[in-house]
Formats: C-alpha cells, sequence, structure tokens
C-alpha cells in the first residue's frame, strides 16, 4: 500500500513538471516580445494597446436592460511578431465576487495582411461559444473591425477615443446596411499601472 501511495506521488510530480514544461515551450513559440522587423510600422496600430487593461463592460440588452461588470484585456505580440494576441475576461478575476464565474474568457487573433495592408482578426470565446471571423483597419482616428453574421447583419467592433492610457470599444450592428447602428456592448478601458493581485481589486476604471 505505501508503494502504491509512493508510486502515485511520483507520477503526479513528473506529470505537473511535464504539464509546466510544455507551458513554458508554447509560451515560448507563441509569445514575441517585438513585432515583426518587416511590417513592424504597421504592427503598431494594435501594438499601441501592448500591455494589461481593466475597466467596466457594458452590455445592451432590449430585455434585460442595460447591465455591468468589471473586465481585464491583455495584449501582446504572437508568431514571432506577425501577429497580435490579447485575452479579454469578465468578471475581472480580481475584482470578481467569491460566486461570479466567467462570463467571458475568449482571445483575439489580429494578424496584418501586408499584401492587402489590412488585419485579418478571428475571436473565440469558449465560455459563450463565439466564434466570429472578421478585417480591421484604420479609418480615421478609430480602428474599426466588421463582418457579417450568420443573418447577413453588417456588424461592426470599433475602437475609438484611443488614448496612451484609455480606449473606448464598441460592438454595433446595423440591419439597414449602416443608416442606422443599434450598440449593443462597449467597454470602457484604463491601462493597469500597478499589480492589482497585490491588492485584490483591479485598478480604477
Amino acid at each position: 500500500m505505501r508503494d502504491q501511495v509512493e508510486l502515485e506521488r511520483t507520477q503526479a510530480a513528473a506529470s505537473s513538471r511535464s504539464t509546466e514544461g510544455r507551458l513554458g515551450a508554447l509560451g515560448e513559440a507563441l509569445l514575441a516580445n517585438r513585432p515583426a522587423q518587416d511590417r513592424a510600422e504597421q504592427m503598431m496600430l494594435y501594438g499601441q494597446f501592448l500591455g494589461s487593461w481593466d475597466g467596466t463592460v457594458v452590455v445592451h440588452d432590449a430585455e434585460s436592460g442595460r447591465r455591468e461588470s468589471t473586465c481585464e484585456v491583455h495584449f501582446g505580440w504572437a508568431l514571432a511578431g506577425r501577429a497580435v494576441q490579447d485575452v479579454w475576461i469578465a468578471p475581472s478575476r480580481h475584482a470578481r465576487g467569491a460566486a461570479e464565474q466567467d462570463r467571458m474568457y475568449g482571445t483575439t487573433l489580429r494578424v496584418y495582411d501586408p499584401r492587402a495592408d489590412l488585419w485579418h482578426i478571428t475571436w473565440i470565446d469558449p465560455v459563450r461559444q463565439v466564434f466570429n471571423r472578421m478585417t480591421g483597419r484604420k479609418i480615421g482616428d478609430e480602428i474599426v473591425q466588421e463582418y457579417r453574421n450568420e443573418q447577413g447583419t453588417r456588424c461592426q467592433w470599433r475602437f475609438t477615443e484611443i488614448r496612451p492610457d484609455s480606449f473606448h470599444w464598441i460592438s454595433r450592428d446595423s440591419t439597414d446596411e449602416g443608416a442606422s447602428w443599434t450598440v449593443r456592448v462597449e467597454f470602457f478601458l484604463r491601462r493597469r499601472t500597478t499589480d492589482p493581485s497585490m491588492t485584490g481589486t483591479a485598478a480604477p476604471s
């Protein structure tokens, strides 16, 4: 019996070390320290958001009304600097209540296409089982991403009011080809300046 317990402990320790090794190799292969040199200037469209952000997400629902939650967002270089990857989480892991569960925990992969001079963007959220593909580009002082949903509705995700320490993100859609728009979701985000895990709360939004 004692030998069996010792064997299980040894196997568990080996499994843990193996998992840590795989995650380390994955992180090294996936993440990057800088943009790819052959497209570095263009990569800064989303590269300007590198780092961590905290704030509030507001959902506008015609049936249940306005709902708010804390949120956190993290941006980084990926795939040898040829992509920007980010993670969007709500409620924020550091500001949620003890009984709160993930309502959003998704990632975006943003890949610049030098030939077309636009971005190919894929959003995946396993919590809500949402999967979107779209294109993005700079229009004026904003970043506009656009796609059509399964019903053919024109959908836009916009980065607006962009400043070094804050930005406003909007999801909206139009059933009349842009003559009018309905706002569905908004994120109000500020750049994180402190580690919320040290205080137990997120940075102020």
